[in-house]
């Protein structure tokens, strides 16, 4: 079971696809025979997380996610297959932990009356400089 640390958001890993595949990059004769790499799949859409929760991972927009709203992740930085499957699950994790977090609500301010006339009185004096830099007639 997958837990987010802040956000109490259980993804069970019975929901998780994990399959092991062979790493890019150099790695001399090993690369070719070991499967290393680990390729995480979730579906977000098919999922037990809340609706909610469901909406704002998919609305992310995140690079990770596909068009039918599966969440592909591959991790290959270890050498070993448990290091990465682990690597794998705390990205999953975070991505899931930053859509559990509910944005706070935008609420309307006004500027007070102080702020009104701190602004006009810099307007005012802005004003007089200009006019201060002005031609001279006589």
């Amino acid at each position: 079971m997958v837990v987010s640390a802040r956000w109490s958001v259980r993804v069970p890993e019975s929901e998780l696809e994990i399959s092991a595949v062979r790493a890019g990059g150099p790695g001399g004769q090993n690369v070719n025979k070991v499967s290393n790499a680990v390729h995480l799949r979730f579906d977000v859409r098919a999922s037990s997380l809340p609706d909610a929760v469901k909406q704002r991972l998919l609305a992310l927009g995140d690079a990770r996610m596909t068009r039918s709203g599966v969440v592909v992740i591959k991790a290959q930085r270890h050498r070993s297959l448990e290091l990465n499957r682990a690597e794998a699950i705390a990205r999953l994790e975070a991505l899931v932990a930053r859509a559990a977090r509910v944005p706070k609500r935008r609420r309307p301010t006004r500027p007070s009356k102080a702020a009104k006339a701190r602004r006009r009185e810099a307007k005012t004096q802005r004003s007089q400089l200009k006019a201060r830099r002005a031609k001279v007639t006589v």
